[in-house]
């Protein structure tokens, strides 16, 4: 039997949850001889290889020490996607006096508890899915509880023994939590406790201006929270195109978010008034007093406790578990996917590269994770989406680009849906069409982006994208725009003549 296990606060659909991903009434099987593959870590990149490997025919276990699902299902995607959808809506309805709808905007009010209620329905009824009946029905021995390496082919979970022929580490990342004079003391949120909410903090302070804490600010923001962003470097979101964060940055201030840029956190405590904080910022010393802190500054990988030495697995505090291009640890027969050793730390990333540890774990395949063209989103309104080199990479490797613009403002779906506060910027290997990368700031960017993977996986380059023809009036028109841009720069100046020359007289 596993011990017993709750998640804040102790409702109906918390209880279903745990009762899929950590069942309070589990009894771990008895191991069956050797395995062909044990997977240590329950996330989506566990999961995947788990799911996979069993299809395939091999005698897989999996072990979890927490809840199965990992952060995407229980603290990460599914929890702040459908809150954020929900403050999605709070502010559609106050801006629709824009479109004509009369709304009166002081009386529109969020139902801050039914908001998180739904969240947690709407997590539980997913959890089915990732729980460890399902597994277990798919043929994997489930095993709930700590695992640790005994040696180079053996990994010890509770007091029972697994013999492995491969073994694979998906053990996923937390919240990095900054030492700052007496935050701990103080108290303080993570991803991981912030869904557990029920009542809405009127101030809310964030330290760390990435996708979650800048996703969380216009979320809390829209819900009525006094929202101060603390970002000790030059920009928010620093990892994205400075044109793109710039408009995130204006959205938000926009929105009431108070945003502090260069900015150190010295020192908290708490007083009478609430969380006090202190920063160090460009103009001297700072004090703000909020109701509740959220640390958003990073992530680190789950290494301790696995005994990884005794498994002659090479790892860092920082970085996470070394593996090499095939995903293949110090260890030839241990492998890592997922948070614990990528750089970039999404669900659809782990996935992936769960099925190239399957390949070359079981198959011995060849598959490199380098050869992986991963997009992704950050999920603020607008929404940032982003696939393959960014101009500074470029630039950093000596590659000579030419980059094409297309404002939202020019597209004429845009205009009439009211959101023109954004563009799609590609960028191509000069003298060719070849796309070595894209950013798009749009209302819908994340779906946006998949057309310019799509076309960089396939090799399809900007002249024949502007061939493909979008349904008029769509978004997307804005992509099959800088095909035409790119074909307009591959006219000669006497064919541009005799072209402008042509439309003169035809009119």
């Amino acid at each position: 039997m596993t011990e017993p296990f709750q998640i804040d606060p102790p409702d109906e659909y918390n209880q279903q949850l745990v009762n899929q991903v950590h069942p309070p009434d589990w009894i771990n099987p008895q191991p069956d001889g050797r395995y062909n593959l044990v997977v240590i870590g329950a996330g989506t990149a566990g999961l995947v290889t788990a799911a996979g490997a069993a299809g395939l025919g091999a005698k897989v276990a999996l072990i979890e020490r927490h809840l199965m699902g990992g952060d995407c299902l229980n603290t990460g995607c599914v929890p702040s996607k459908a809150i954020i959808r929900s403050a999605r809506a709070l502010h559609a309805i106050k801006k629709s006096n824009d479109l004509g709808i009369q709304v009166d905007p002081e009386s529109v009010a969020v139902n801050f508890p039914k908001v998180m209620e739904r969240m947690r329905q709407l997590r539980a009824d997913i959890s089915q899915n990732d729980s460890a009946q399902r597994f277990k029905d798919l043929g994997v021995d489930v095993f709930i509880g700590e695992a640790s390496f005994l040696d180079q082919s053996t990994i010890q979970v509770e007091q029972q023994q697994l013999d492995f022929k491969k073994a694979v580490i998906a053990t996923g990342a937390r919240a990095a939590v900054p030492e700052i004079e007496g935050l701990k003391e103080t108290g303080f949120l993570t991803n991981e406790t912030i869904f557990s909410l029920t009542e809405l903090p009127p101030r809310l302070a964030i330290l760390g201006a990435g996708p979650i804490g800048c996703e969380l600010a216009q979320t809390f923001a829209r819900f009525g929270s006094e929202v101060t962003l603390i970002q000790s470097q030059t920009q928010i979101l620093p990892r994205e195109d400075r044109d793109a964060a710039q408009i995130i940055q204006s959205q938000l201030e926009q929105e009431g978010v108070k945003i502090l840029l260069n900015a150190a956190t010295t020192q908290v405590s708490r007083t009478e008034a609430g969380k006090r904080i202190q920063i160090d910022t460009h103009e001297g010393l700072q004090e703000i007093i909020a109701d509740e802190i959220l640390v958003s500054t990073g992530r680190a990988p789950n290494v301790q406790g696995l005994n990884l030495e005794q498994a002659g697995v090479e790892y860092n505090e920082r970085n996470g578990v070394v593996v090499n291009d095939y995903l293949q640890t110090t260890n030839p027969a241990i492998y890592a996917a997922g948070d614990i050793c990528s750089r970039y730390q999404f669900t659809h990333t782990a996935d992936f590269q769960a099925r190239i540890v399957i390949g070359n774990a079981l198959f011995k395949g060849r598959s490199r994770s380098s050869k992986l063209q991963i997009p992704w989103c950050t999920y603020t309104d607008p929404e940032i989406a982003h696939v393959g080199l960014y101009a500074e990479e470029a630039a950093a490797k000596k590659i000579r680009i030419q980059t094409f613009t297309q404002e939202l403002k020019e597209v004429d779906r845009a205009l009439l849906d009211g959101e023109t506060n954004g563009f799609v910027k590609i960028h191509v290997k000069q003298g060719t069409d070849q796309i070595l990368g894209a950013t798009i700031v749009a209302s819908h960017a994340g779906d946006l982006i998949s057309e310019i993977s799509v076309a960089m996986k396939s090799g399809m380059g900007l002249k024949r994208l502007a061939s493909v023809i979008h349904p008029y009036p769509t978004q997307a028109d804005a992509i099959r725009k800088i095909g035409d841009q790119y074909n307009r720069t591959r006219l000669s100046p006497l064919i541009k003549r005799i072209f402008e020359k042509w439309l003169y007289w035809s009119r």
